[in-house]
């Protein structure tokens, strides 16, 4: 087992970079080692229940602080606006 106190390296679940962080204080979530997704997400983007397989085998991954501060950021965005593409014509 690894002391919540020592420093650790490991990669982002995220953007994949390599980052040092503190265990006890990074975010982490889980994740299916067979499939590289969160518990219960499909291939194309959907929600099920996790079967109780997926369960046992979940490893937990470190995200970094940027990749959770880009989240939060997205997460508050009040309005997303995708510019379209206009014909003239």
């Amino acid at each position: 087992m690894v002391d919540d106190r020592m420093p650790a390296i490991g990669r982002c679940y995220s953007c994949k970079r390599t980052f040092g962080y503190q265990p006890s204080t990074v975010m982490m979530i889980e994740v299916d080692p067979e499939t590289g997704l969160l518990p219960g997400m499909s291939v194309t983007g959907r929600f099920r229940d996790p079967s109780p397989e997926v369960l046992a085998r979940v490893v937990k991954q470190p995200v970094c602080q940027e990749c959770v501060d880009r989240a939060k950021r997205f997460a508050q965005a009040r309005e997303i606006r995708f510019e379209t593409w206009h014909n003239p014509g």
